[in-house]
């Protein structure tokens, strides 16, 4: 498909420990179109983590990539050389961290740490000091040439953040990587933050790989959502579809203990019961088995991410039987 940015086919991937390999994915497959917004989506330790610093080369010492690939504009960036994968870091792949306070140098003036970031660009200081205020401006910060004097404490959270993705965005990335980029904020920044990174994917006209654990999050900003859980890809398709009409029981549970969707009041919040496996000794069979009220002697099996229409997949027996070729 010529309208692929970013495709990762049958990845798998371990840390090597003194307990053995931690199998941190497992045979993830999904791609990113140009254009569009693709989330990913599920619980603390899933490997949505290692997903990104897979992509970007970012690995601890210990990582093995056991299989796969992961094409980027159709090469794999797994076989790039060091220095190629510098030259596509913060410039055709750039990324939003999660938490703002730690993003920005303190002791550096923004419009400093700004102009830095451009060194790769064959222009004067001067108009790297004109782009850095108007992306302060169209990430909305009013008053961006005073403000990059500013140094990072005089920044709200949400402003902060709004800097970041900033500069993430100078250099004009066909692929941005956002890595639960609310999840420091209160409900009405996160509305903006979703607000402005809609904007600015129609304005920059780049591709969005958005990390969360929020499903509402997911649900407005996103085209497309892929459900991990513990290393592997339960679900994924259509957003609007993945929350109307969920195909796996752990998407569907996940959906049922957003507070979004409770109705009632309640002393108690819903919760999965159960615990999510240990990776470095992986149960047997369907990873989901263990938490899952719907289990038959059929799980003792791993089931394969299955088609059941056209973009839509899921990971369970209980679908098998609608399995479209």
């Amino acid at each position: 498909m010529t309208d692929v940015l970013l495709e990762i086919d049958d990845l798998s991937v371990d840390y090597e420990t003194a307990r053995g390999d931690l199998k941190a994915l497992r045979n993830i497959s999904f791609d990113v179109r140009k254009g569009e917004i693709v989330g990913i989506v599920g619980e603390s330790g899933c490997g949505k983590s290692t997903l990104i610093s897979s992509i970007l080369r970012l690995t601890a010492p210990n990582t093995r990539f056991r299989k796969g690939e992961v094409r980027f504009h159709g090469k794999d960036l797994l076989t790039q050389s060091e220095r190629q994968m510098r030259d596509l870091r913060g410039s055709d792949i750039s990324i939003v961290f999660q938490d703002p306070m730690q993003t920005l140098n303190p002791v550096i003036s923004i419009g400093q740490q700004m102009v830095d970031i451009q060194h790769r660009a064959k222009i004067s200081k001067q108009e790297k000091i004109a782009l850095a205020a108007k992306m302060l401006g169209a990430v909305g910060i009013p008053d961006p040439e005073a403000r990059l004097k500013q140094f990072p404490h005089e920044f709200s959270g949400g402003m902060r953040q709004r800097i970041a993705i900033a500069m993430a965005l100078m250099s004009e990335p066909d692929l941005l990587i956002a890595d639960e980029p609310t999840t420091a904020l209160d409900a009405t920044l996160e509305v903006q933050i979703i607000e402005r990174l809609q904007d600015l994917q129609k304005d920059f006209g780049c591709s969005i790989l958005f990390i969360s654990h929020h499903l509402g999050v997911i649900a407005e900003l996103c085209d497309r959502v892929v459900v991990m859980y513990a290393g592997a890809v339960v679900e994924s398709g259509d957003v609007r579809e993945i929350f109307h009409h969920p195909r796996h029981p752990y998407t569907r549970r996940l959906i049922e203990c957003d507070p979004g969707h409770i109705k009632a009041r309640a002393r108690v919040l819903p919760t999965i019961p159960g615990e999510v496996p240990d990776l470095a000794n992986l149960p047997t069979g369907c990873i989901f088995r263990d938490r899952c009220e719907q289990a038959n002697e059929r799980c003792a099996q791993v089931p394969a991410l299955t088609k059941l229409k056209e973009g839509h997949f899921a990971a369970c027996w209980l679908n098998h039987e609608e399995a479209v070729a």
